[in-house]
């Protein structure tokens, strides 16, 4: 069976809302922003430069797990699930396989892109609490990374290509 079930992954500021939305808008699929899901508790401690808990993190990631028990249909969304822990949380909750799709950079290229947009509740003084809380998917997991100091259309590109042969 080819994969249905999406999380774009990763640190603040990699992609994960342009990058999902344009893989989404290439396979067919619908995209929602994770961090649409977040309780405004959550929003406003991130926003005070104050790092998430798991305590903080839990009743988010069980929202976001749950999209993907609702309309059915293709879906990709938007989720730093920044350790292991968090995406096994998101596979059990999500009723089904899914594929995380880890948009990996370097700290320098991340942080230039967080300097460079507008309007965000992350601050680039998390970056590095975000950064010491990854821990890359391993071999065990259903995942793919990609590297981002490319532009958006070779990544989407990458992901489709590798995505497509895919069966779980």
């Amino acid at each position: 069976m080819t994969p249905d079930r999406f999380i774009v992954m990763g640190v603040s500021g990699c992609g994960k809302t342009s990058i999902g939305m344009a893989f989404a808008s290439e396979i067919g699929a619908r995209f929602i922003d994770g961090d649409d899901l977040h309780p405004a508790a959550n929003v406003a401690k991130m926003a005070r430069g104050e790092p998430l808990n798991d305590d903080d993190r839990a009743p988010w990631l069980s929202q976001v797990a749950a999209q993907f028990c609702q309309d059915g249909g293709a879906l990709v969304i938007g989720c730093s699930a920044l350790r292991r822990k968090y995406r096994n949380w998101l596979r059990e909750g999500a009723g089904g396989q899914v594929v995380f799709l880890h948009l990996a950079g370097t700290r320098a290229v991340i942080a230039e892109r967080m300097q460079a947009r507008q309007d965000h509740f992350m601050p680039l003084s998390l970056l590095d609490s975000q950064f010491a809380a990854l821990e890359p998917p391993q071999s065990d997991e259903l995942s793919i990374t990609v590297n981002i100091d490319q532009d958006i259309a070779a990544i989407v590109a990458e992901l489709v290509r590798k995505t497509e042969g895919m069966q779980i």
